[in-house]
């Protein structure tokens, strides 16, 4: 019988106790990494499938290597594991059997717990290296019948000679060198070799053609078409809030502004319905992304919001987005880059990769901010799909500024311009300029029982001053006009301040601090006067106090600021001269309601004044400013404006029918002829159509104006010819196609006769005293600038 003393029990049980955690331990590994290898296994036959073809599975296959390698280094492990362990399990027995003193005899059949352990681990080791072994055949086969297949085909995964995909043969090569500048590639299943170069190439981009051997029916499957759904005009516009989303204040700005316009919506929408009848309006799918709030472009009006900030472009997306719902299209709003592309599809990456999915928006409404984040993101989708764009401009884009090439040529490049968009694309604040589209805003509008009690309630000696910043009071010159002012009127102003009177307000300025809107309201439903100090240049509050019953009074500048003279305007992409704060007030309002006077002649500012004390004048408001003016505005825009389809009239060079145009009767400019074939499908209707020769140094558009018209730029490719010089019996000696702004054009001396190369550059704006630009003008709504008597 075999004994054992009680100090040889005591040291087995440290044994165990000493062992069973790293037993525990290695056992845990064992387990993993057979959970992992079958994983692995698994993974790799799964993608395996009969029938795959090699090119599908090149992830797979390219990383066999990689596969192999990391069953090798587990085997490693796990021998050099077995090594350690067993070194220690030696160390821990001497050291034990040291504090021991003594011999010690095991029984037979009791080896030490660590002994059985170790052949375990062997085992799995010398499974996982069997198991490496064989996945080592199996891969090298696999990658043995890759290679024989892709000999095969090796001919069909070279870059092509086809003169209809001329580039396809260099953005190979750029692939080559470049594919890893954008994980977007890898998205798309770039791997570095030819054939996935060609793939991406041919059915992501369309720089080759298709490849043969390629299963074109997955790539050439559109999505079908969503059957269109016609547009029927909201009144409630509870989802629109949601839609428009919160935690900015010009968030919080935008909605509280919609829903206090809500009744004038569905009112204005109940008019425009009547109007329209039974005209099909098919409703489009429209992303709104207002890009100067997101946070990449700063977002700097959110925080300025509460603080007397301009709030000109807040009015005015409020009351976009306002329109477009109430007219019933679908809308998606977006203050976000991140919502951006998500809304676009834009693939992980940089931006250099197409969008993963055709283009889910008929319309995309914008700004300059997000025009650009749109081009950073878009890649080559943003050309695809850019004519579909329209971009809020407040101040609007000239031709000239926006054509790329003529602008970096010409000293027109600015920060703003240059994205050789149709022109019509850039939507104003204003009409400015006829080159852009007139998108606006509206003002609040009275009943006349609210007009008779504004009527009845008007202080006749008192003044709100337009300006909610301190920075606005430090007009050079303000104290002498307004101690003028003070003598007859009580002043009144809105100016935001924190702790203390702004120093710049004059103490005798009743200063009643920022107003909510609300408030604001009431305060010029009391005055008789609102008056501006230069600045802001073109905003909503004029026209909101001429709806209130105010007159407005501004100074003329002289000489006309402009980029050249004024730093608020330099960079700007046009060329517009101003020769007051509010030009539209002034040219399209006028007296009795708008006075524009010299503010540095005193006598002329003091008699304006005792004048203006006189006028009586009733609450105003333009047609275009109302709710059913923009509803009418927008429709028009949408049913018809479509820059996506191919340009119209042939420019110079190309064969053109002869000229539909005749003299009037008084020979003064061109008329469409009565006995002419149908006008082109064009919007505006080309026979609405009338054509002055300008006196040098004269723009079309002020050449329109003079006749009572709007400058059309639609219609100049119909001008585009040498008829229409003949038809107005202009001695052309030599006639020449360029690129120039102010085209076609007569030159004097000379009598050169210039016509217009390209059609991006067709302008109203602009003039040299050299040239007599041909001019096509246009009638127009009453109260309705941007649209003429049968656009509607």
């Amino acid at each position: 019988m075999i004994t054992v003393n009680p100090d040889g029990k005591i040291m087995v049980r440290r044994c165990l106790v000493t062992l069973r955690p790293f037993r525990l331990f290695v056992l845990g590994i064992g387990f993993f990494t057979l959970c992992f290898l079958m994983t692995s296994l698994g993974g790799q036959f799964s993608a395996r499938r009969l029938g795959d073809s090699p090119f599908t599975i090149r992830t797979e296959v390219m990383g066999g290597p990689e596969s192999r390698g990391v069953l090798r280094k587990m085997s490693d492990l796990l021998e050099l594991m077995v090594k350690r362990m067993d070194a220690l399990a030696r160390l821990e027995n001497v050291s034990e059997l040291h504090r021991a003193g003594g011999d010690l005899h095991f029984p037979a059949d009791r080896m030490p717990p660590g002994a059985g352990l170790m052949e375990r681990i062997q085992a799995i080791a010398q499974n996982v290296s069997d198991i490496a072994v064989k996945v080592d055949q199996i891969l090298r086969h696999s990658l043995l019948l890759h290679s024989k297949v892709s000999e095969g085909r090796r001919d069909q995964c070279e870059a092509p000679s086809d003169p209809k995909f001329p580039d396809c043969s260099g953005k190979v090569e750029w692939m080559r060198a470049r594919w890893t500048s954008d994980p977007c590639y890898a998205f798309f299943g770039v791997d570095g070799t030819e054939c996935s170069f060609l793939i991406y190439l041919s059915e992501v981009e369309w720089f080759c053609p298709p490849l043969p051997w390629r299963n074109q029916t997955a790539a050439q499957r559109a999505p079908k078409p969503l059957p269109k759904v016609q547009a029927v005009f909201r009144s409630n516009l509870s989802h629109l809030l949601d839609l428009m989303g919160s935690g900015k204040e010009s968030l919080i700005f935008m909605k509280k502004r919609t829903k206090r316009l809500t009744a004038q919506w569905a009112l204005a929408a109940q008019r425009l319905a009547q109007k329209l009848g039974a005209t099909r309006r098919d409703q489009k799918q429209i992303l709104v992304h207002i890009g100067f709030l997101t946070e990449e472009s700063g977002d700097v009006f959110s925080p300025r919001v509460l603080k007397g900030g301009p709030l000109g472009e807040m009015v005015q997306w409020a009351d976009i987005l306002a329109a477009l719902y109430v007219l019933g299209h679908g809308l998606r709003v977006t203050v976000s880059l991140k919502e951006l592309q998500s809304n676009l599809g834009v693939p992980p990456g940089r931006g250099s990769c197409p969008l993963t999915m055709p283009l889910p928006f008929d319309l995309i409404y914008t700004d300059y901010h997000g025009l650009q984040q749109m081009k950073q993101h878009m890649g080559l989708s943003f050309k695809k799909y850019r004519c579909r764009i329209r971009v809020i401009d407040t101040f609007g884009t000239e031709p000239a500024y926006n054509h790329e090439e003529y602008a970096t040529l010409h000293g027109y490049r600015t920060n703003w311009g240059y994205w050789n968009l149709n022109p019509k694309q850039f939507m104003t604040m204003f009409p400015h300029t006829p080159d852009n589209s007139f998108m606006g805003f509206v003002s609040e509008e009275l009943n006349e029982t609210e007009k008779q009690l504004i009527k009845g309630g008007k202080a006749s000696n008192m003044a709100v001053v337009y300006g909610k910043e301190a920075s606005i009071w430090k007009f050079q010159g303000k104290e002498k006009f307004l101690g003028i002012l003070n003598k007859y009127m009580e002043i009144h102003g809105t100016v935001y301040y924190e702790s203390q009177r702004p120093p710049e307000v004059p103490a005798f300025v009743k200063n009643h601090g920022l107003l909510p809107q609300p408030e604001f309201q009431q305060l010029l439903r009391k005055a008789k006067l609102f008056i501006g100090f230069g600045f802001p240049y073109e905003g909503p509050a004029p026209l909101e106090a001429i709806a209130n019953g105010c007159i407005f009074l501004q100074s003329r500048f002289s000489p006309p600021h402009s980029s050249l003279n004024h730093e608020f305007f330099r960079g700007k992409p046009t060329s517009r001269e101003v020769f007051s704060q509010h030009p539209y007030a002034e040219n399209f309002i006028g007296k009795p309601h708008v006075w524009t006077v010299d503010y540095n002649n005193s006598e002329e500012f003091e008699a304006a004044i005792k004048a203006i004390m006189r006028t009586q004048v009733d609450p105003y408001l333009p047609y275009e400013y109302t709710c059913e003016g923009m509803l009418e505005r927008i429709h028009a825009y949408i049913q018809h404006q479509d820059f996506c389809v191919a340009p119209g009239p042939a420019l110079p060079g190309a064969h053109t029918p002869q000229s539909p145009f005749v003299l009037a009767p008084n020979a003064t400019h061109l008329e469409w002829a009565q006995n002419a074939s149908l006008a082109p499908a064009a919007w505006p209707p080309a026979h609405s159509l009338r054509a002055w020769l300008a006196t040098p140094g004269r723009a079309c558009t002020d050449t329109c104006l003079d006749h009572g018209l709007i400058c059309e730029p639609s219609f100049f490719p119909f001008l585009n010819s040498q008829d229409a010089f003949l038809k107005l019996q202009v001695p052309c000696d030599s006639t020449e196609s360029e690129m120039n702004h102010l085209y076609p054009a007569f030159a004097q001396p000379g009598q050169e006769c210039y016509l217009q190369k390209d059609p991006l550059l067709f302008s109203c704006a602009g003039s040299n005293t050299k040239y007599r630009r041909l001019c096509p003008c246009r009638d127009f709504r009453k109260g309705q600038v941007a649209l003429c008597q049968g656009c509607l």
